[in-house]
């Protein structure tokens, strides 16, 4: 197992410390970033594993609702407190906060459901993409590059993420759309726990889910002064699927405005099912766009 998988399933192991109040208390490591702040995925993953321990083992976790309001240390580790709000007869719904130096990091709610029969459709996967064998990894693009963000991107996430129609890490080729795909699944494989591949499938959501405001404007991760965070981060799961397989996150953004980016995204199977839906506001700024004074076009 590569040093990346096993660094992604300890992070997302968590210890029941044992410690009650009135909600139960879990806690966490958290993962090495080049930059010193906490991966959003990964404390999302967490708190929703944490939600996770608290509800029956036949009710699977259908939509999450986080909001980031402190950027995390990956120097510490990160305690989350669930309070079981409610149990129905279908349904189970936790909130989670993540904590570090007793303040909360990030706030969640996730709701859960039985299984349960009932009206089927899903919106189809675009048919026009390549196969991810066809395109090149972060590893195949960035191996050249003596920078601590290039080698954890090349070689230092637990997932394989290929772009479609090219990655945005030094530049933005081709038309500037605020469109794009990414093919993505861990880098080895995943314990058969459904739950785990949930979660997996959420820290994930989180890598590119702002490249679609950036690229429509034609904004490198490489460009100078630029700084994104997310502020809120939307998700439901709609069928089950395996992490350590390719899925496809197609996604677009809507609107950018006020130094905020919206963008939505839908994974799919490699063979066209509908896994879940991913929504997030971000923040998005960009020094030659502050100093203009406007987030628009160059021209008026």
């Amino acid at each position: 197992m590569t040093e990346p998988m096993k660094g992604f399933l300890a992070a997302l192991d968590l210890t029941d410390t044992g410690a009650r109040t009135s909600e139960d208390i879990f806690t966490g490591p958290s993962q090495w970033m080049p930059h010193g702040r906490v991966f959003g995925g990964q404390v999302l993953a967490q708190s929703l594993v944490a939600a996770m321990r608290t509800v029956p083992d036949d009710r699977h976790v259908h939509s999450m609702h986080g909001y980031f309001l402190r950027p995390g240390d990956v120097a510490q580790p990160i305690t989350f407190s669930v309070d079981r709000i409610h149990d129905g007869r279908s349904f189970s719904t936790r909130r989670t906060q993540a904590y570090q130096n007793g303040l909360p990091i990030l706030s969640m709610i996730a709701s859960f459901q039985d299984d349960d029969d009932g009206l089927e459709h899903h919106l189809e996967m675009p048919g026009d993409l390549p196969d991810p064998e066809w395109l090149p990894s972060a590893a195949e693009t960035l191996h050249h590059i003596d920078h601590s963000v290039a080698r954890y991107w090349a070689s230092e996430r637990p997932f394989d993420i290929r772009h479609v129609p090219s990655p945005i890490y030094l530049n933005v080729e081709g038309a500037h759309t605020a469109r794009q795909a990414v093919w993505m699944k861990t880098l080895g494989p995943l314990p058969d726990d459904p739950d785990l591949h949930r979660a997996a499938l959420a820290y994930a959501s989180d890598y590119s889910i702002m490249e679609p405001v950036m690229r429509r404007h034609g904004v490198a991760w490489s460009s100078r002064g630029l700084k994104v965070a997310s502020l809120d981060h939307a998700m439901w799961w709609h069928r089950f699927g395996r992490v350590d397989e390719w899925v496809l996150f197609v996604q677009d953004s809507p609107s950018a405005q006020g130094g905020r980016g919206l963008a939505t995204g839908s994974i799919y199977t490699r063979q066209g099912l509908l896994l879940a839906t991913v929504a997030q506001e971000g923040m998005v700024r960009v020094p030659s766009v502050q100093e203009r004074g406007h987030s628009g076009s160059d021209s008026q």
